[in-house]
């Protein structure tokens, strides 16, 4: 089932088909804010500059015709509109059917489009050894909606972590635990001390380098003992993400690190240079991925440092090779800071010119994100200059939180555990709503006061709503499904109505580009016109048991749908506020 703006345009390429238009350009759109119509159609246009007639001639055709097929069943208003606009007003009984038709059942006009296709997505990102940080709060957040829309949309989704889990820094830390003579039980607090020593150390100490350089080599090459104090430290890490993604509500259904490439690298590189896809430059091995038209320097992928180490670029190709033997994916996706585009730019050329996947399968995509500011518009910092621990950024939003509800008076009446449970939520809310709303590949400032506001654009804003319309239908004494004959569309409800029959066209649009913010749009939208349809009806006391149950029916449409909405963008309800 498509949307109503999609249902027109079956019926608009119907009429087109009827006077051999090209049906291509019979897409029906909502109309932009303040417009006299509805719904508008612009095809009427291109059309005739290809059959050479006028475009308003062309138009009235397509009006004429569509009266015909419609039987007067679906438009109110047919008009042409400037050069040849064909303007589209419904009948009310037609969006009143559609609502009706459109419902749970047929995931509110939402398109299975994903069926029987696998997407990897790849984010998160957070390295081995490490405190996680507000540098990982984007990644993950995207990445985990992104997820949630793909399962929605019905693909077989892998959600992969991709930690930093090999190269030098592992060798780092397991030198100094050497040097220290340490060989109990290894802790993320004791690793979050020993890695920054270790490689100040081995910066400030070619000989020391050399250590953490010969510890890698070992490593990699399967030594027993350090592969065993290597694992120790991949599983206390391993607990503390869990933990801080947790909180979040960010979910991975992989837990991979670039270790789990490892194995494939030294035959992928083997085939590579056998193929003749690889050249030695300088004692490098290195695969040219410039094209003639290219309008930048593209540099070609490092395959093979001098010294024979591989870089991140041959890590991420043999990563590939591990996700087609274990997935065969349609697609795979990179949730990633937008400024590692020309390396991934690099390695998806390098894995078609190779062979390592085909020309068309998968679809490789970096979807990436700008970063997390602070007021004074640099990556955003704690008040020392620090760099913030994400666990101490969610204490921070829960804190601000308690206060905002407070200061509401929302949470008086609740018992200590029920006020915990709403404040963890309307502070996961802010951060998530604040990070989504905007467009991934922009900056923007993080400023805890707003996003954790009750009022304007934030998380908060539409858990309120959505809670509103909750206790609406409590008092109303509904529990189940409204049974009812049908939506009564009139002047008060039909802005909202038609408002509800766009969600499938804006999950469209946010799923074919992996923008989250279109959803955010809608939602905050979908919110604000309810809030004007609450005030303009006075549901619990309408007169009109017919009309009341359609006004109840139109409520619990609209909470079930931003509750989904929310759903998708990782953001819970509560049950009251």
């Amino acid at each position: 089932m498509a949307s109503l703006s999609g249902k027109l345009t079956i019926i608009m390429e119907e009429a087109f088909n009827v006077l051999d238009l090209p049906t291509e350009k019979a897409q029906v759109n909502v109309s932009a804010s303040g417009q006299a119509a509805e719904f508008q159609c612009n095809g009427a246009m291109p059309c005739a500059k290809f059959i050479q007639k006028n475009p308003r001639e062309v138009a009235q055709e397509v009006i004429d015709v569509l009266q015909k097929i419609s039987g007067g069943e679906v438009f109110e208003e047919l008009s042409i509109g400037g050069p040849g606009f064909i303007n589209i007003v419904l009948k009310e009984s037609f969006i009143a059917q559609y609502l009706k038709h459109v419902g749970a059942e047929e995931g509110y006009g939402v398109e299975p489009v994903g069926k029987g296709q696998t997407i990897v997505l790849d984010y998160g990102g957070p390295n081995i050894a490490k405190a996680m940080h507000v540098g990982h709060l984007r990644s993950g957040i995207i990445g985990d909606t992104l997820r949630r829309m793909c399962l929605r949309a019905g693909y077989k989704t892998v959600g992969d972590v991709h930690m930093g889990d090999w190269g030098t820094p592992m060798g780092m830390i397991l030198s100094e635990l050497d040097i220290m003579g340490y060989e109990g039980e290894i802790t993320m607090e004791m690793l979050a001390e020993i890695y920054p020593k270790a490689s100040a150390a081995c910066k400030a100490d070619e000989a020391r380098m050399a250590l953490a350089r010969e510890a890698t080599r070992k490593l990699q090459e399967g030594d027993e003992r350090y592969t065993s104090v290597w694992r120790q430290f991949i599983d206390v890490s391993i607990a503390g993400m869990k933990e801080n993604y947790g909180s979040l509500g960010v979910y991975f259904d992989e837990w991979k690190g670039e270790s789990h490439a490892h194995p494939y690298i030294e035959k992928m590189v083997e085939d590579i240079k056998k193929h003749g896809k690889a050249f030695e430059d300088k004692g490098a091995w290195i695969i040219p991925v410039a094209k003639e038209g290219d309008k930048k320097e593209i540099p070609p992928l490092i395959l093979l440092k001098s010294d024979g180490a591989v870089l991140y670029g041959t890590t991420d190709m043999a990563t590939i090779i591990d996700r087609m033997i274990c997935h065969n994916p349609d697609k795979i996706v990179y949730i990633v800071d937008q400024r590692q585009h020309l390396h991934f730019e690099q390695v998806f050329r390098a894995v078609r010119i190779t062979g390592i996947v085909g020309e068309d399968k998968p679809e490789l995509t970096f979807a990436g994100f700008g970063t997390m500011n602070g007021k004074d518009g640099k990556p955003f910092k704690t008040r020392d200059g620090g760099v913030m621990r994400l666990d101490d950024l969610i204490s921070m939003a829960k804190e601000r939180a308690y206060a905002r509800l407070d200061e509401a008076e929302l949470a008086k009446d609740m018992d200590n555990a029920e006020r915990d449970d709403v404040a963890n939520k309307v502070a996961i809310a802010a951060l998530k709503f604040a990070d989504l709303q905007n467009n991934r590949i922009s900056d923007y400032v993080f400023d805890i006061d707003r996003m954790t506001s009750f009022e304007g654009k934030t998380g908060p804003y539409l858990l309120y709503q959505a809670v509103r319309i909750q206790s609406l239908l409590h008092r109303a004494g509904v529990k189940d499904q409204i049974e009812f004959d049908e939506y009564i569309i009139d002047e008060k409800t039909r802005t909202l109505a038609l408002l509800l029959a766009e969600y499938p066209d804006h999950f469209e649009g946010a799923l074919s580009n992996y923008t989250p913010h279109i959803l955010c749009d809608y939602v905050y939208r979908l919110a604000q016109e309810f809030s004007s349809f609450y005030g303009n009806c006075h549901i619990l006391s309408e007169k009109d048991e017919k009309l009341k149950n359609s006004y109840l029916a139109l409520c619990q449409r609209t909470h079930a749908q931003l509750t989904e909405i929310l759903g998708l963008l990782g953001i819970e309800v509560p049950e009251r506020m």
